[in-house]
Order: C-alpha cells, then sequence, then structure tokens
C-alpha cells in the first residue's frame, strides 16, 4: 500500500492523529530499522494522544474559564501564605476522589480565582468534567430558570459536573430562596462531586450574605466539616505584577 493510500484511508476513517504523525513517523522507522510493531505502536500512541487532547480541550471549552492559567505559572515569589504542600495538595486530587468541597478563602487579588481555574484545568486534564461561574452568574441564571419553569432541569445541570467552581462567594447577598437553592446544590452533590468556592469571607462571616440564618447554618454545616480549606492572606498579585511591570521598564 502507497503512502498516499495510507493517508486517504487514515482521513477517511478519522485517525487524524494517526494521519498526522504518518510521514515523521515512517521516516523515523525507516531510518532506525524500528520493527513492524514499533512502527504501529508509534501510530497508535499518536490517536491516542490525539484523541486526549480533544476530549481534554472539549472539557475546557464547556467548562467555560475566564482564565487558561497552571499550576506551573502560580508565582510562589510574592508575599503570600498559599504553600507548596498546599498547591501539591490541590494537583493531587485526593479532594475530589474523596468527595470533599475546597474553600479558597481570602482578600482581593491574592489569587482564588486564578488557582480556583488551575485547579480546574488540571481535572479537565485529568479527565473530569468541570464547571466555572461566579455566583452573580449563577444566581441569574437561577433567577432565570425559575421564570422559564425550568429550574429542575438547571439543577440536575449543576449536578453532573466533576467540579463545580462558584467565584467569588458574598458579593452579593442570598434571599432564603437563593440560600435554600445553594443548599439542594450541595446536597445533591454531596456524595460523588467536589464544589470549590472562592471567597473574601471565613466561613462563619456567610450569614451576613444568607438572608435565613437556619440556611446559612445548614450550608455552613454541609462544608465546614469536609472542606478543604485554604486560607490566603498576602499582598495582591496585581501590586506584585505592577511592581516588577515597573522594574522591567525601568531596566528597559
Amino acid at each position: 500500500m502507497s503512502t498516499a493510500i495510507a493517508k486517504n484511508l487514515m482521513a477517511d476513517m478519522k485517525l487524524l492523529g494517526m494521519f498526522a504523525a504518518f510521514e515523521q513517523g515512517v521516516a523515523d522507522a525507516t531510518r532506525d530499522q524500528t520493527s513492524y510493531s514499533e512502527f504501529l505502536d508509534t501510530l497508535l500512541q499518536a490517536e491516542a494522544d490525539y484523541r486526549q487532547e480533544r476530549k481534554t480541550g472539549s472539557r475546557i471549552k464547556a467548562a467555560k474559564f475566564t482564565l487558561r492559567p497552571a499550576f506551573e505559572d502560580i508565582d510562589f515569589t510574592a508575599s503570600r501564605s498559599i504553600s507548596k504542600a498546599q498547591i501539591k495538595e490541590l494537583y493531587g486530587m485526593q479532594w475530589l476522589t474523596d468527595a470533599r468541597p475546597v474553600l479558597l478563602i481570602g482578600q482581593t487579588g491574592v489569587g482564588k480565582t486564578f488557582l480556583a481555574q488551575a485547579t480546574g484545568l488540571h481535572a479537565c486534564a485529568c479527565g473530569k468534567s468541570v464547571m466555572y461561574m461566579t455566583v452573580t452568574t449563577w444566581l441569574e441564571n437561577v433567577a432565570l430558570a425559575r421564570s422559564s419553569g425550568t429550574y429542575l432541569r438547571y439543577r440536575d445541570k449543576l449536578a453532573k459536573p466533576d467540579v463545580l467552581i462558584l467565584d467569588d462567594m458574598g458579593m452579593r447577598k442570598m434571599s432564603s430562596i437563593e440560600a435554600q437553592d445553594l443548599c439542594e446544590i450541595l446536597e445533591e452533590r454531596s456524595i460523588a462531586k467536589s464544589t470549590i468556592f472562592t471567597t473574601q469571607l471565613p466561613l462563619d462571616h456567610w450569614s451576613e450574605v444568607i438572608a435565613d440564618p437556619v440556611i446559612a447554618d445548614a450550608i455552613r454545616d454541609r462544608l465546614q466539616h469536609s472542606a478543604l480549606t485554604i486560607n490566603i492572606t498576602g499582598e495582591s498579585y496585581r501590586g506584585v505584577k505592577a511592581r516588577k511591570l515597573a522594574s522591567k521598564k525601568k531596566d528597559a
């Protein structure tokens, strides 16, 4: 079979990973005098890698991240309290295996959103489904779902991802109904899923933004006994970045 025919067959069968690797694989096999089985292994691995990359890309797109950060991009030179051990714990994903929620607590600019989305991207790369949104967006979506009679369907949608990231908890107050909605989501996700919150408020202050004290206690109870909690203190990363840029300009 000629090279052209082989490539046409790969394209027809949508073996696009093999297709992309075929010519270089032939050249390498000819040069190194590898066996047919080794050559086939190379093509199969190329196809597997290609499909895995496509699946990861689809999961990332479905998650609707606003950033594409990575754990490798974390700046440990900034004066913040987060440690490499805590990053390793997030990276290890045991919290997801154990279906534990995650609380990232700290003031504006310390990297909560960055860290939450880096964790979500890593989960996507590990084959997990993720959904990201701000709490404000979630509340807007809940209101829209209730008005259109699709609330139960929307709640089911939020229950499905392996990881749900709710960013900026506490940026606006919740009514009793909204707080009950959150409580129900946490209950549905408590068995085999994880929910990540970023917030400026320590958990014992959430009652300040949840109108119903009974529901606030129920939410706090679902989180405080099982959550992986990371408190981040220190100066704003935006200030650190601004100083670095100013220093570069000065050196230039």
